[in-house]
Order: C-alpha cells, then structure tokens, then sequence
C-alpha cells in the first residue's frame, strides 16, 4: 500500500465505523412496518472507506478464518505477484475517484432497485455489478461456478441462457439493509467496463440484427420504426427486425424515450446500472485489458488456480474501430446529442473523446 493509500485509508477510519448503506427511518422509529411498505430508500455513502477492512461476514456456510478475503489481499499489498496488477488496479480506482469528485456534486438516494445489478459471492466476499456487452455473460457463468458447491465445474459448459436466469445468483438488492451495509464494507466489489460507443454499437448489433432475437425486435424495433421511420411498411412495422443504427440513435436521444420508460440495460449506461459514484469498487477491469484484468480479479480470490476466465468460444471482441464504422454515417448534430448521453461514462472511466467524432 503506497503512502497516498493509506492516508487516505488512515484519514477515513472514523468512517468506517459508520453503516456503508443507511435507511431513512420515518418517524415514531416504525422501521419494520417502512420496510414491509417499500417505502424505505438506501443510502450509500459516498466512496465507501476500505483502508481498514473488515472480516468477511457471517453466512452460514463453513467459516473460513485462516483465509484472507480478497479485500485483505488487495489492500495488504504484501503479494509481489500482484504487484503489477494491483499498479494498475489502483490507478484506475484513484482516477474515478477523482472524476467523480470533479464531476458529481450531490449524494443520492438509492433503493433496493439499484442493487439489482450487484451480483454476490458469499462463499469468496465478492460483489460484482455485471454490465451487459462486457463479458458479463462469462462473469456470471464464474460466478456460477464458484457458487454451486461443484455442481458446475466449467463455465463453458454452462449455456449462456441459464447464466441469464433470474435466482440462478443471489443480487444484493435481495439482503436486509444491515446485510448490504455488511457486505459492502467487506466484499471486494468489481465492475468491468468497455468504451461506451463500442459497448453501444455491439448492443445494437446483438439486439437488432441478429435475427434470433425477435423479443427485442418486437419490443423495441417495432416502436423504432413507428416513430422515427417515414412512411414504414407494414412488414417492417410488424417485425420490427430491420431498425438501422440512424434510427436506434434517434431513438436513444429522443427525450420522450426516457420519459417513457428507462434505458434497456444493454444500451443503459454503467453509471446508472452500477452507480460507481456512490458505491466504492475496489476494482475496475476493462473489456479492452480482460483476461489479465479478470485474472487479477481470481488471483484476489485465491481462485486462479482452479478456475480460469473464459477466453474461447462465441465472442463479440474486435478490433476496437467498430463504432467508428457505424458512426461514419451519423450527422454530427447526432453524434453530439448521442455523446451527451454516454458522456459520464466517458469521464468516469477514462476513456477519451473518440477521434472519428464530428460534434
């Protein structure tokens, strides 16, 4: 741990003796009947303090005392192989710290929805919030292995849809408030990220032009074509399975869009799936560096040796200039409004202004 570390850690210890996660309690104390009701929303304090962390929690499972949690091994800084990892591990942690200092202003509220996208792994302390586009497919299928008491042993064994199920992992949103306080102290929590308009673009590709995905074709290729197409032909009003990439972008930027309903997770942006303004990752991997990125991640949880990331099979990676080759024909007026949306991701990740932009 450099000397900034641990000021900083040192300089947030009175912090750490506070709840991560708090509820607003109505008054007359009647938090049981508030929570029964819904009515209750989370907290999260901002950048959560990690310079001092604390033992896994309790879950019911065998205990492990003599193992260290992934948490105490990134942070103990006295594992040399990870020395270069970790390097660059932290400095990504530090910039979006700083970005979310320079660009954020208030705290907010979130509710037990928010948590929806924060999967956890008692058994080894993690807590990872899965973006969809960034290999979140294969995350969970790990998850699921490390997860199943040797039921799954390979991740590619496990079919994409079952990694997809809803109860086939546990999401924070599903603990008590003192439990999600609990483990977002303790957990190691990671979130893997990719440039926004690649990540954009392969959404688009997925969804939209592969013909097997007829449930978004008709959800939301239907209502494209209706509005932002002139004169459409009944087929196309039908299947809603030819919606171009000009009319998803118009689409995306459209205000009534938003006001209708919020963003599909696939094109909705990680700072609002996984709130990293407000929720302290300790690692933030990227799609463009994933295997050793992934493999860091593994190694803090003392895994590495028995399970290894996915590399092969069906994989949407490229050569990182398919945005550019899509956005060759968006007008800049567009490109502009499109780059407002998916600006904070930008900033908070640091990924720089794409050169083939014409804003």
């Amino acid at each position: 741990m450099n000397e900034r570390t641990a000021a900083r850690g040192r300089g947030q210890e009175q912090q750490l003796s506070r709840p991560g996660v708090r509820m607003r309690m109505p008054r007359g104390g009647r938090l049981f009947l508030a929570t029964c009701l819904g009515s209750l929303a989370v907290l999260v304090l901002y950048y959560q303090s990690i310079g001092k962390p604390e033992p896994s929690v309790g879950t019911g499972s065998r205990p492990e005392k003599s193992r260290r949690s992934p948490l105490q091994t990134l942070y103990s800084g006295d594992q040399l192989q990870l020395l270069a990892d970790q390097k660059s591990l932290q400095g990504r942690r530090e910039l979006l710290e700083q970005a979310c200092l320079s660009h954020t202003k208030k705290r907010r509220l979130l509710s037990p929805e928010d948590l929806k996208h924060l999967i956890v792994d008692d058994k080894h302390s993690l807590i990872y919030c899965y973006v969809p586009k960034v290999a979140c497919t294969n995350w969970k299928r790990v998850i699921m292995v490390l997860t199943s008491d040797g039921r799954y042993t390979e991740p590619l064994a496990i079919p994409a849809n079952e990694a997809h199920v809803a109860g086939n992992l546990r999401t924070l949103s599903e603990f008590s408030v003192p439990q999600i306080n609990r483990r977002l102290r303790s957990y190691l929590k990671f979130v893997f990220v990719r440039e926004p308009f690649e990540r954009l673009v392969s959404a688009y590709r997925n969804k939209f032009t592969l013909s097997y995905n007829t449930a978004f074709h008709k959800r939301y290729g239907t209502k494209i074509i209706r509005r932002h197409r002139t004169q459409p032909d009944p087929e196309a009003l039908k299947k809603g399975n030819d919606v171009t990439f000009q009319e998803f972008v118009q689409y995306l930027v459209d205000p009534r869009t938003q006001r209708e309903e919020p963003f599909n997770e696939h094109w909705e942006s990680v700072q609002s799936l996984c709130h990293p303004c407000l929720i302290h990752y300790d690692v933030v991997g990227k799609y463009e560096t994933l295997e050793p990125d992934a493999h860091a991640v593994l190694s803090l949880a003392g895994v590495e040796d028995m399970l290894q990331f996915p590399t092969s099979g069906k994989s949407t990676r490229t050569d990182g200039n398919m945005a550019a080759r899509y956005f060759k024909h968006i007008s800049p007026y567009y490109q502009k409004r499109l780059f407002n949306l998916y600006r904070m991701d930008f900033l908070l990740f640091n990924y720089s202004t794409p050169e083939y932009l014409r804003t």
